[in-house]
């Protein structure tokens, strides 16, 4: 119905909601038609985006400077196909359009922890009742169902006898009261689906599969009781020059032959902002020894203050181009060495180089 009021059309939407929520429903893509219809109600129930969809197709009517096309949005529904999702048929679309969204906290902000807006779709305590589940002026009663208890039971026939046993009440689900009015808006369950923003501290250190709990964010209890806990899984994302493994980090940093082989100090950037760390080379190092410089990792979670290593493997790198002083002194070093190396000042290379520069001359 396309002359529905507002309040028509939230009621419309929670009863729906109620039948394709996550928590509620065993469709794969209960998630997705969730969304789906949170998104339809956003249009709905704003007097002049629904106006501008209607005439335009827009949110923001023409010109907007925010121009999106309502099949872009709603994966192909016009105005009718949102009217259909509240006042009967299925949220489809949602399969088809479905998206997954893979949040990572940036490694170096991960080492210096920072606050993150989060959103998420949960079943919040009603408003309109707040959250007793009771229409204004009603009263609870006994169960006639369960008498008080809470608990029905039933007796079943098999080949051993007859079996007995016992269920929470269906009519209360199990609360042994029922209400004589409940509310309209929430079916007297006392809680109606809700798209949440919050923001969460993310803890100096936080690693891949860590758990942070928010207290009192989860879904709220039926008719005012308490709401549980949030719990979200981080994923921190890689860095493009640090590896991590716990609390240690590891980096690759590059040496001259004359450096692994006399020693020397070094300094790279650390993971922190403006963070510079002097590693010390000893003499003799190797293509691939690794020098480990402690409390220059990530933060320890509860360490109070610690850090894990920074772990520098060393590249020795052999230089490509030679002057004609630098030829000299390694060739005197090859000499002392007792080394077979290659006569003239050219190497293999610039010979080859050479030869074909004269062909093509």
């Amino acid at each position: 119905d396309k002359d529905a009021d507002a309040r028509t059309i939230k009621r419309a939407f929670l009863k729906k909601a109620r039948t394709v929520h996550p928590d509620v429903s065993d469709d794969p893509e209960a998630e997705a038609k969730f969304k789906e219809l949170n998104e339809a109600y956003s249009v709905l129930s704003d007097e002049q985006k629904r106006a501008n969809y209607d005439r335009y197709g827009t949110a923001d009517g023409p010109g907007g400077s925010d121009y999106v096309d309502i099949n872009d949005i709603f994966g192909g529904m016009g105005m009718d196909d949102l009217f259909s999702s509240f006042f009967g048929g299925g949220a489809g679309g949602g399969a088809r359009n479905r998206r997954e969204r893979r949040r990572g906290r940036d490694m170096a902000k991960a080492a210096l922890g920072c606050k993150k807006t989060i959103s998420y779709d949960r079943l919040a305590p009603c408003e309109d009742c707040n959250g007793t589940g009771r229409a204004e002026g009603a009263q609870e009663k006994q169960c006639s169902r369960c008498h008080g208890t809470g608990y029905v039971t039933t007796v079943q026939r098999s080949f051993l006898g007859q079996v007995q046993s016992s269920s929470p009440c269906p009519d209360c689900h199990g609360e042994g009261t029922v209400i004589d009015h409940p509310c309209e808006t929430c079916d007297g369950q006392g809680r109606t689906p809700s798209h949440e923003k919050i923001d969460i501290d993310i803890p100096a250190g936080v690693s891949t599969g860590r758990q942070l709990r928010v207290s009192g964010f989860g879904e709220a209890g039926l008719r005012g009781e308490p709401s549980g806990d949030l719990i979200v899984n981080v994923r921190v994302a890689d860095h493009e020059r640090f590896k991590r493994n716990g609390d240690d980090l590891y980096l690759v940093s590059d040496i001259s032959i004359a450096q692994a082989a006399l020693g020397c100090e070094i300094e790279v950037e650390g993971i922190m902002p403006d963070e510079v760390v002097k590693v010390t080379v000893p003499a003799g190092t190797q293509y691939g020894d690794t020098v480990s410089v402690n409390n220059y990792g990530m933060p320890r979670i509860g360490g109070g203050g610690s850090r894990g290593r920074l772990i520098v493997q060393l590249r020795v790198v052999v230089p490509t181009n030679l002057s004609n002083k630098q030829h000299e002194l390694l060739r005197a070093f090859a000499d002392e060495m007792g080394d077979d190396v290659a006569s003239g000042k050219k190497s293999v290379t610039d010979r080859i180089k050479s030869a074909l520069d004269d062909i093509l001359d």
